[in-house]
């Protein structure tokens, strides 16, 4: 349950824009709830925390995050139960990678607790926001960026942070024909591939605008030094189901450490399957898609939640997978999970946080 113990400051809106906002037509982050959730971090420690109407935030154009990139966010979903319950999905596995990529940009960490409460404390608030149906949730964007208004290659020495919530739809609507990237590099060793930085997803935009150009809807990233063994996908961890075996990248510096990846993971060694996180070459790939024994493909991140590929090409030649309708482990994955978060299904895990 939402703690009183982490103390916010509320400023309700003067009006609400519920009544306002079409449900049915819900374009994937575009649509924000009444209020957000702000906090500056000064003098080595996170203070003011306040919910407030949503709206503009009031910045120098001198800040160090917009000249040297000092920002980050997470990605984490509500949902509303069908007897009205709320809960947050896991996150305090989130509340884990956003103090791995504060470290890594050399920024301040946030408690855990204050974390989850602070979310949860604007969750509930908004609740109505949330929409009772399925394959809609509740998008909550916690993120951290550079206040000091300072010209200066050095990390700031103020922050803020920020919580934004708003109701989604489905991020994809169709199986995905997916490019394998051969050229571009998302992430190297000893970078910071595993942080949820906003540089990183900055220099994924221009080859994911060539690859939809060519009429692809995603990229799965290849390593950065021989641009041989698969790494993730654009807006997701990539996942195989490959000779009876769950495979996918090594969740290390290069790779995000996914919490739907997590959640993959966990369900698949609790039915049993076995589980390799490991390198995966793109010829391995090709040719399990030509023998028969690539069984499964797909994305799993919080937005695109468990998104199939349809096929993926490799240098000019496309391997075409099995209708994704009939694929029994991402099908099951994906309902056993929908079952978990919507309460229909028992969580033995309690990954729900009840808000």
């Amino acid at each position: 349950m939402t703690t009183d113990t982490l103390d916010i400051k509320i400023t309700k809106t003067a009006h609400s824009r519920l009544a306002e906002t079409d449900f049915d037509n819900l374009p994937f982050g575009k649509v924000f709830s009444d209020h957000m959730l702000v906090a500056d971090y000064a003098d080595g420690e996170w203070k003011n925390f306040e919910i407030v109407p949503y709206g503009p935030i009031a910045m120098s154009p001198a800040i160090s995050a917009l000249h040297y990139g000092q920002a980050f966010f997470e990605g984490i979903k509500a949902y509303k139960h069908e007897d009205g319950t709320v809960s947050i999905f896991r996150p305090d596995k989130n509340a884990i990678r956003f103090n791995k990529s504060a470290e890594r940009l050399c920024m301040p960490t946030i408690p855990e607790d204050v974390f989850v409460q602070s979310i949860a404390a604007l969750v509930d608030l908004d609740r109505e926001w949330i929409p009772a149906k399925e394959n809609h949730a509740m998008y909550i964007r916690p993120f951290m960026f550079a206040t000091d208004p300072y010209l200066g290659v050095t990390p700031s020495a103020t922050y803020k942070y920020v919580v934004l919530v708003g109701p989604v739809g489905p991020y994809f609507s169709k199986p995905l024909r997916v490019k394998i990237e051969t050229h571009y590099t998302r992430a190297a060793e000893g970078g910071m591939g595993y942080a949820k930085a906003a540089g990183n997803y900055a220099a994924s935009m221009l080859p994911g605008r060539k690859a939809a150009e060519e009429g692809f809807d995603q990229l799965i990233w290849t390593d950065a030094k021989e641009h041989k063994y698969v790494e993730e996908m654009g807006a997701a961890n990539a996942m195989f189901l490959l000779d009876g075996k769950l495979v996918t990248a090594e969740a290390k510096d290069t790779i995000l450490d996914g919490v739907t990846r997590d959640t993959v993971i966990t369900l698949a060694k609790d039915w049993g399957i076995p589980v390799e996180e490991r390198k995966l070459s793109v010829a391995e790939l090709a040719e399990g898609a030509k023998n028969g024994k690539l069984t499964d493909a797909f994305g799993a991140g919080t937005a695109a939640t468990i998104a199939p590929v349809a096929s993926f090409v490799v240098d000019g030649e496309e391997y075409f997978l099995s209708d994704p309708a009939s694929r029994e482990f991402s099908n099951k994955i994906f309902k056993t999970m929908d079952a978990i978060k919507y309460g229909r299904g028992e969580d033995t895990h309690g990954w729900n946080y009840i808000v």
